[in-house]
């Protein structure tokens, strides 16, 4: 408890995370089963659909930015929380119903994907933050890496579930099973000892404080790096849906149960980079940049192997580098940023992140569809190389990276007189 769990001390943190593992598991088992009947009941193997649904979910976090960020500011996220949590629930149990019912078309997924994805965009930023409310800044980058690693955890046993209850009962009920699930974090969030959150004063409301963000981004070098970075990872890596289900579909000929199960391996090492990071105090720039290069390296790996289970392996190296990179993330910039603007400036990170799969989704499943899904992976390594060019960069410009061979080995150095907001340490 004093080490990788220590938020689980805090009551608050412990009921708060029992709720969401459950609505997690949930949620990922509706994932899986929307890519599913997408792919291969209501198209005939149509990747660029499964793009499109994504572009669709995720491309509100872009277009309402300057009002979700001022919403996690401004408002009580708790009680934000539970209105978009109802919400969410709502809308799964409207999509369940017209599939069990048989009604179910490829444009009604199309518009409960764009409704869950505005719900979802006003959701993000105050999940993110409300974290701090729960447990302070001492244990603030724990409890980031406790989060993610119940997403990963709920990652890894959702898409096996799904995938097993597709094959028995079918998709609706799996997207009914996730409406049940809301009922977990909702209580949750009313067993919430209000007296004992770290809420701090709110921001006061002026002219331009939608906006205000934006500039306050601007003038941090070490920020515009880092959401550059996550832009190219996010828009043409993190589409882990479209190669998962076409690799799975069209290489390896595989099933429903094989497609879950291919999802819950690379949650495996999601996990396990959501516990590495747990370990961690503050991180710092450096990491990051290892962990895109990582990542477009599982990326090039995954593009070559010749079996579903070597596939599988490549996977994990995936799992690791990505949780770490996004957990880290997390935490060094809620760390950095100053507690008014930290609601803002998570929601232009999650934006960046999620708002870019409208135009790379798109993009990889039309890739994946006309010169076939390893050329599309080959796309996630691209990226991954690319983000740790954008880091490089930076360490260069504002740290005076320097690259020596002392005793044979290659070292990094970083000049102390060029300290940046982000990375106070050698390399």
């Amino acid at each position: 408890m004093k080490g990788t769990f220590r938020s689980l001390r805090n009551y608050n943190y412990r009921v708060w995370a029992s709720g969401a593992i459950v609505s997690n598991i949930g949620t990922w088992m509706q994932r899986t089963a929307q890519d599913w009947i997408v792919l291969t009941q209501l198209t005939h193997h149509n990747a660029a659909a499964v793009g499109v649904v994504m572009a669709l979910q995720f491309g509100p976090q872009l277009l309402m930015l300057p009002l979700t960020g001022f919403a996690a500011d401004h408002l009580d996220r708790r009680k934000l929380l539970i209105a978009t949590q109802a919400a969410m629930g709502l809308l799964a149990l409207g999509l369940g119903l017209l599939t069990v019912t048989g009604l179910v078309q490829l444009w009604h997924v199309y518009v409960f994907a764009f409704l869950l994805g505005c719900v979802a965009a006003f959701d993000s930023p105050a999940r993110q933050t409300f974290v701090s409310d729960l447990v302070g800044e001492t244990d603030l980058s724990n409890a980031v890496a406790l989060n993610s690693t119940s997403f990963n955890v709920a990652r890894m046993i959702g898409p096996a579930v799904a995938g097993i209850l597709i094959a028995g009962v079918g998709t609706g009920w799996v997207f009914l099973i996730n409406a049940a699930s809301f009922v977990a974090v909702l209580c949750s969030l009313g067993f919430l000892r209000t007296g004992e959150l770290h809420i701090g004063s709110r921001p006061v409301r002026t002219r331009g404080s939608l906006v205000e963000g934006f500039r306050y981004v601007w003038h941090r070098p070490d920020l515009k790096a880092i959401l550059l970075m996550l832009f190219l990872i996010g828009t043409f890596g993190l589409n882990f849906p479209i190669f998962i289900s076409t690799m799975s579909v069209t290489v390896f000929h595989a099933g429903a149960t094989e497609y879950g199960l291919l999802t819950s391996v690379m949650a495996i090492g999601s996990v396990a980079g959501a516990l590495l990071a747990a370990q961690r105090g503050k991180p710092h720039i450096a990491l990051l940049l290892v962990a895109v290069a990582i990542f477009g390296f599982g990326f090039a790996l995954a593009a070559v192997m010749p079996s579903v289970r070597l596939f599988g392996l490549a996977l994990v190296i995936i799992g690791v580098s990505a949780q770490t990179l996004t957990t880290s993330t997390i935490s060094l910039v809620q760390l950095s940023t100053e507690p008014a603007m930290r609601g803002r400036v998570m929601a232009i990170l999650l934006a960046i992140v999620m708002g870019g799969t409208p135009v790379g989704a798109p993009l990889v499943g039309w890739v994946a569809d006309t010169f076939g899904p390893r050329w599309a992976l080959w796309v996630g390594a691209a990226s991954g190389f690319g983000a740790a060019m954008v880091g490089v960069r930076y360490l260069m410009r504002y740290r005076g990276l320097r690259v020596l061979v002392e005793g044979g080995r290659l070292r990094f150095r970083v000049d102390d007189d060029k300290t940046g907001n982000l990375l106070n340490a050698p390399l």
